[in-house]
């Protein structure tokens, strides 16, 4: 579940944000910032681009928290900046490496396992980031955006540029691919109640 729920700020607080307050922006950073970078590292798998990320973010934030009408809490609204700037970043990624952003459901983790921190025996417990880090990055996005940030599925393809078929058949094969990484227990948790919101 998303940590994002369980901030409250106080309204007067975004009101002085949103006038060039600087210590209502140091408010709202100490507040939001490691759920933020929780997110940004989800998606980077690499501490310093997730660090980037966290500042290119409240960069946006500040710059656009004037215009926040609170329609929806905002912590939503902040959630949904930091998953933009990670999107964003992985687009740039997938650029970079002559990539599109469609299905690689092929494409392995480089290297052998163990590199990567996963054992090379299946019968050893493999945790869930383990296992999470053996997907391609837009399957693992979209796992995350799905099962625990709780996006909808409409709401990973405006994201995505894709289409919610897109965003459900990324979910679809995430799954095939984690069920022999995760015991059966693990697996029913991580997808039983996501596979009913199709």
């Amino acid at each position: 579940m998303s940590k994002f729920a369980d901030i409250e700020i106080d309204p007067g607080i975004v009101k002085r944000a949103a006038d060039g307050d600087a210590r209502a922006h140091e408010i709202i950073y100490r507040a939001f910032s490691t759920p933020v970078y929780s997110i940004c590292l989800r998606f980077t798998k690499t501490p310093a681009h997730a660090e980037d990320l966290v500042q290119e973010t409240f960069i946006e934030i500040m710059r656009s928290i004037a215009k926040f009408r609170g329609e929806a809490a905002l912590g939503s609204w902040i959630r949904r900046i930091a998953v933009t700037k990670s999107l964003m970043f992985l687009r740039s990624a997938w650029t970079k490496r002559g990539q599109s952003l469609c299905d690689d459901w092929d494409d392995l983790t480089a290297g052998e396992p163990v590199s990567h921190g996963i054992s090379s025996h299946p019968d050893d417990a493999m945790d869930l980031d383990a296992a999470l880090a053996r997907l391609p990055d837009v399957a693992r996005a979209v796992v995350w955006l799905h099962d625990v940030e709780g996006f909808t599925h409409k709401e990973i393809a405006g994201f995505m540029g894709k289409t919610e078929s897109f965003s459900k058949s990324q979910l679809s094969r995430a799954y095939q691919r984690l069920r022999p990484l995760l015991s059966t227990d693990e697996i029913s948790e991580a997808s039983g109640a996501a596979i009913g919101s199709y």
